[in-house]
């Protein structure tokens, strides 16, 4: 994922520019989608898979696990997962899952990065849905 929304932009340029505060994220979750979010899309705007057992995953929690669960930057500005992101299964058809998106709370709230997966599936009554380690690319170019 190389895009950070609309709402990550202007609060890290009013952060270092303009001195405003930015808190971390007590939280971190990763989303589905059945399209591909944009920057403007927002934790209630996403077209996020809904019912069937369907909940976003926990991504970290950045005071207390987070050194754990992301790799440090490196010199070239990315990290990625370290350990594997796993959603509960399916009770139902999920249908067509295209895109993911990072959050900053469990529903709704503030999405942060947002990108199209590599290779869409469907997801069907049964399936378990997951991010091996290393599979969740986060790059700032």
């Amino acid at each position: 994922m190389s895009a950070m929304s609309d709402y990550l932009e202007a609060a890290l340029i009013n952060h270092i520019f303009r001195g405003t505060a930015f808190s971390q994220p007590a939280g971190i979750y990763i989303a589905l989608t059945s399209g591909v979010p944009v920057d403007a899309t927002t934790g209630s705007t996403l077209n996020e898979i809904s019912g069937a057992g369907y909940a976003r995953a926990s991504g970290c929690v950045p005071s207390s696990n987070g050194n754990s669960k992301w790799d440090a930057p490196t010199t070239a500005g990315d990290t990625e997962n370290t350990d594997a992101i796993e959603f509960t299964a399916a009770s139902a058809d999920w249908g067509y899952v295209s895109g993911v998106a990072i959050v900053d709370a469990l529903t709704a709230g503030n999405v942060l990065f947002h990108g199209a997966l590599t290779t869409p599936r469907i997801v069907l009554d049964g399936d378990t849905f997951k991010f091996n380690a290393g599979d969740i690319d986060i790059t700032l170019a």
